[in-house]
């Protein structure tokens, strides 16, 4: 059982990182963040047990029974529920359930939101000036047991003796809980803050006092924190919030096999990141003339791979061909990019010796014909749909190329559905292109809801990519300076 912490998938604890990486199913809530769900093998069986708002996927009991029946099939169960497990999640009534069915069960904790979302709004819990004691608080009590068990006095008398109450689960009955404050005697001053989404992109925070805290218009699920460590305004504390993309919504539309990276470094500058594949990458059709090639690479001069995934498919059929990077011993190697660059040194374990500074294939062309090309041996590693420039000039100056497609790309089969929909309400502030294909491939997905696209601001990460967008009929709003990942983004956070 794992605490996925408060709503950041980089919040997780280093064992429960652990325990999903080796996981055969997991048993998910629905406020654990799904990001984490990529931490597990590929072929994990994946279920949402989520409850929100009454709507529950399961009841408790069944959910209880998938765990023991999953783990009767002698398959490892990770059970992730958000935050800390025994911090209102029903933990405890899990374990004790699995564990009187014979099942064993770890329990890893999880950060909770009542310390984690507070922080992330600029608020401390405690202070060693203001607060030194801290109470957690659930508004969503049983609702079998007929009246609440919170008492009420007490509460309020160790609010204004200077402690603080973390409410979770509490924005439907937020008035009674305010009420039965007031009726204890606590000032209608009282400081008193919201925290919705806490420690995720999508975070807002009301602050104000006692009296109008119910009036925020925030929804669930939030933080509630009421005490004078709501009141705290220090510089320093707000850093979540001071991101330079906080709050702001980012499609990416790169492979899912790609988009990982680009989604981490857009997470890290406090982007709420959705990703729409629009590319799909498959195997050539046949492997055997790459092989060939491959096991005689050695009598090439060059070898030329022009992206990621080109470097990963080679390496992948050097191991599938019992071969490693001795055999580039006499091979000199040119990339386009930095990216493509770091796929080399790390699958490869060699340095390229050709970057380009300009990240695109003419660059490169360029800078191989001034190492001087004629009568040299190019292999050329790429994709179905790379231009034609690069090999056309490089056979113009004397080259002798041989080409192999060692993926192919097509059409995703569609946009997911959270991201149309997100499109339609207007929800969206950026969509980025990393290639023209990206390009072409979402306004083709789109068909005639292409003007979904006319509001947002557009990320382009070069000009090649910028001059497909153009002909495609969308916009552009940035350009990378430089063509690579962090350039896409820096022109991102530094857009008016």
């Amino acid at each position: 059982m794992v605490g996925a912490g408060p709503g950041d998938a980089d919040l997780i604890t280093m064992r429960g990182f652990a325990a999903l990486s080796k996981a055969d199913v997991i048993v998910f809530d629905a406020l654990a963040n799904t990001n984490l769900l990529d931490l597990a093998p590929a072929d994990a069986e994946r279920i949402n047990v989520g409850k929100r708002g009454g709507d529950h996927t399961l009841s408790q009991y069944e959910v209880n029974n998938l765990l023991v029946t999953k783990a009767d099939e002698g398959k490892h169960v990770v059970r992730l529920k958000g935050g800390d497990p025994y911090v209102f999640g029903r933990g405890a009534e899990e374990v004790t359930h699995v564990a009187g069915q014979g099942v064993a069960c770890e329990v890893v904790p999880g950060v909770t939101a009542g310390i984690a979302a507070p922080m992330m709004a600029g608020i401390p819990v405690t202070h060693r000036d203001h607060a030194s004691c801290v109470v957690f608080v659930t508004g969503h009590e049983d609702p079998d047991k007929g009246q609440t068990s919170v008492d009420y006095k007490a509460l309020a008398a160790l609010i204004r003796g200077g402690g603080t109450a973390c409410f979770y689960m509490s924005v439907a009955r937020l008035s009674s809980i305010i009420a039965g404050l007031r009726a204890n005697d606590l000032s209608s001053s009282t400081p008193a803050a919201v925290i919705e989404w806490g420690c995720t992109p999508r975070q807002k925070t009301f602050r104000g006092t006692l009296s109008d805290v119910s009036s925020t218009g925030l929804n669930s699920p939030a933080i509630v924190v009421v005490g004078k460590v709501a009141a705290i305004e220090e510089s320093g504390l707000g850093f979540y919030a001071l991101r330079p993309l906080f709050g702001q919504r980012v499609v990416i539309t790169r492979t899912r096999q790609q988009s990982s990276l680009l989604r981490d470094k857009l997470a890290a500058v406090g982007a709420d990141v959705l990703e729409a594949p629009t590319i799909v990458i498959d195997e050539p059709d046949n492997w055997a003339p790459i092989d060939d090639a491959i096991k005689r690479v050695g009598d090439y001069d060059w070898l030329v791979l022009t992206s990621v995934n080109g470097v990963a498919a080679f390496d992948q059929r050097l191991r599938h061909l019992s071969m490693d990077a001795r055999c580039l011993a006499s091979v000199k190697v040119a990339t386009i990019g930095d990216a493509t660059a770091d796929a080399v040194a790390d699958l490869l374990r060699i340095q390229p010796d050709l970057v380009p500074d300009n990240y695109v294939a003419e660059a490169l062309a360029e800078a191989l014909i001034k190492h001087g090309v004629k009568g040299k041996k190019m292999l050329l590693l790429r994709a179905d749909i790379a231009r034609q420039d690069l090999p056309e000039l490089l056979s113009r100056a004397g080259a002798n190329i041989t080409e192999h497609h060692v993926y192919r790309t097509r059409l995703a089969d569609g946009l997911p559905s959270n991201v149309l929909d997100a499109l339609r309400e207007k929800s969206i502030d950026w969509i980025t292109f990393t290639s023209s294909s990206t390009a072409r491939n979402m306004v083709e997905l789109l068909g005639d809801e292409q003007e979904l696209l006319n509001h947002l601001k557009t990320a382009s990460i070069g000009p090649i990519t910028s001059r497909t967008m153009r002909e495609c009929g969308i916009d552009i709003t940035v350009e990378a300076t430089t063509s690579n990942l962090d350039g896409l983004i820096d022109s991102m956070m530094t857009a008016p």
